[in-house]
């Protein structure tokens, strides 16, 4: 087991309802509000008009259309403008990943001197931030319980992590039922993501029995609750299992102790989505079985197999070796089964720039090199063309 430093900040308010605990939280900060938000979704289910109500006394200035894949510019770089222009004293972030994410890079350079850019890649440091609460309405990233956000630069063709313990939301209010009206293309895509997060923690060179059984019930929790929520979007039950599973993602908890498994999918997946603008999750799932057959050795095999007995049920009686390939084949049949497209060419990706996404994996993802089995640029290229 790992030694670890752990905290987290951040306060659940958890439940049906839970908006009305919005005044409380903010209360503590201040009046004026940057309320952030994308695109018309929180209007058509009413719950931009409730936030409204519940801003009342306070000095509100929006920042509207935040886009998946968040932007460096323009939605980061104005969120700034405004945060500094208007003296912001907390940001309401309403939506899902994505706008929390671009929220936490305005807060965290509103509130620090130097270049945005080389704030958020690290290169200078966040010294203060703006609180954050948010509202969420998408369950997949976990953003809103961990201290990182990935933001784009699309002139470079950057997708990167940006991390700093100052960016933690300080509330995070999650009522369900605003997932409900969450489209089947975009709960699948959301599973996805969810899924990877913990596999990304738990196909690692060293952990706990504890560890492995908080990641294989949270893997069998978001497939059977996705399942049910493709058969039944306003499963009250199903979308509050779902958005557990996903807030605890990228929080640490299911990790304490381990190993770190250096995220490589994500590394690659980063370099799609920032030269082709496609939904993470569904680049997250064309990939994960593609990179596990890559991996697929002696030495791996025992943990895939242990992954494949103990996630899918498949695999008891084999070897190790067998039931490692029964359990790629059936993560990729899972993917399949729920509507994610499983081939790079069904989301508009060709072989035309492999090469180049290759290389700038390599160069925005170091920790490729960490990972739980290393991968280089020849490695992460042929994984890209096994998912052509």
């Amino acid at each position: 087991m790992q030694n670890f430093d752990y905290w987290t900040p951040t306060r659940l308010v958890f439940g049906r309802n839970a908006i009305e605990k919005l005044p409380e939280a903010l209360a503590p900060y201040g009046r004026r509000v940057l309320l952030a938000y994308g695109g018309g979704s929180i209007r058509k289910i009413g719950l931009y008009d409730r936030v409204r109500e519940l801003l009342a006394g306070c000095e509100v200035y929006e920042l509207a259309g935040i886009a998946p894949n968040p932007k460096f510019a323009p939605s980061v770089l104005e969120g700034i403008r405004l945060c500094r222009a208007h003296a912001i004293d907390v940001i309401l972030a309403v939506g899902g990943g994505s706008v929390l994410d671009c929220c936490k890079g305005i807060a965290g350079c509103a509130r620090s001197e130097g270049d945005p850019w080389d704030i958020i890649t690290g290169k200078q440091p966040t010294t203060g931030a703006v609180p954050i609460v948010d509202i969420l309405t998408l369950a997949a990233t976990g953003s809103e319980y961990d201290n990182a956000a990935v933001i784009s630069r699309t002139e470079t063709n950057d997708k990167v992590a940006y991390f700093s313990p100052l960016v933690f939301p300080a509330v995070s209010i999650l009522d369900p039922t605003y997932t409900f009206s969450v489209s089947r293309r975009q709960t699948a895509a959301g599973t996805a993501d969810a899924m990877n997060h913990v596999m990304e923690q738990y196909f690692v060179g060293d952990s706990t029995m504890l560890n492995d059984g908080f990641c294989e019930v949270a893997l069998r929790s978001l497939m059977a609750n996705c399942r049910k929520l493709l058969a039944n979007p306003e499963d009250y039950t199903a979308r509050a299992e779902m958005m557990l599973c996903c807030t605890y993602g990228c929080n640490g908890i299911y990790a304490l102790g381990n190993a770190y498994g250096g995220w490589p999918c994500h590394g690659m997946e980063h370099a799609l989505s920032a030269f082709y603008d496609i939904t993470h999750g569904e680049g997250l799932a064309i990939l994960t079985p593609r990179w596990m057959r890559h991996i697929l050795s002696e030495a791996t095999a025992p943990r895939l197999a242990q992954y494949g007995r103990h996630v899918f049920g498949v695999g008891e009686g084999l070897s190790d070796w067998e039931a490692a390939e029964k359990a790629i084949q059936a993560t990729y049949d899972f993917f399949a089964s729920i509507g994610i497209p499983m081939h790079l060419r069904e989301v508009g990706i060709d072989e035309s720039r492999i090469d180049e996404m290759a290389a700038h994996v390599v160069a925005d993802w170091p920790d490729m090199q960490t990972a739980w089995v290393p991968l280089g640029e020849r490695d992460i290229a042929e994984i890209f063309r096994a998912s052509l």
